[in-house]
């Protein structure tokens, strides 16, 4: 990765030493920008004030969680409501994943983490970025991670089968 200097990431977590090992990572890979939230609150006024190209969340945190971030962050004004956020879960099961998904995190880091995958998830927000997509339930980055190059009609999602139109 070259070029990570002018990022400017924000990395919130409760844990003092988690937000110590993602900064210590990022830095050891060139980013110089680096900011710290050590609550969830803390980080959406960041988020909110700052230029920030990336957001590193826990999930889990006291008062503010990382989902009700995610939702917070989603509906700021402007641009900012379209950050990279990589969302760190010690808890990878399906339940989580879901209800981030569903509030618009761009990617997950599962703990405990490991260099390569930090820095993977940011080559992935930064060189792979997704659409955004915005209805009236959902907005955030486009969930699907694949194109199916043999879909041949006007819908994507199974749930639209019986509006189908036969071409």
């Amino acid at each position: 990765m070259s070029g990570l200097s002018a990022l400017r990431i924000l990395i919130v977590d409760d844990n003092a030493q988690m937000r110590t090992i993602i900064g210590t990572v990022l830095s050891a890979a060139g980013v110089r920008n680096l900011n710290y939230a050590p609550t969830a609150e803390f980080g959406l006024q960041q988020l909110a004030g700052l230029p920030i190209d990336v957001v590193y969340v826990d999930y889990e945190m006291p008062g503010m969680d990382g989902l009700e971030f995610l939702s917070a962050a989603r509906r700021l004004p402007g641009d900012k409501k379209y950050t990279p956020i990589i969302m760190l879960t010690g808890h990878s099961d399906m339940l989580r994943l879901s209800a981030a998904r569903d509030r618009g995190v761009t990617e997950f880091l599962a703990k405990p983490v490991t260099a390569r995958n930090v820095l993977l998830r940011l080559n992935a927000v930064i060189y792979h970025p997704r659409d955004f997509i915005s209805t009236a339930t959902y907005f955030g980055p486009d969930r699907r991670r694949r194109a199916d190059d043999d879909y041949r009609g006007p819908r994507r999602r199974r749930a639209d089968v019986r509006e189908m139109i036969e071409l």
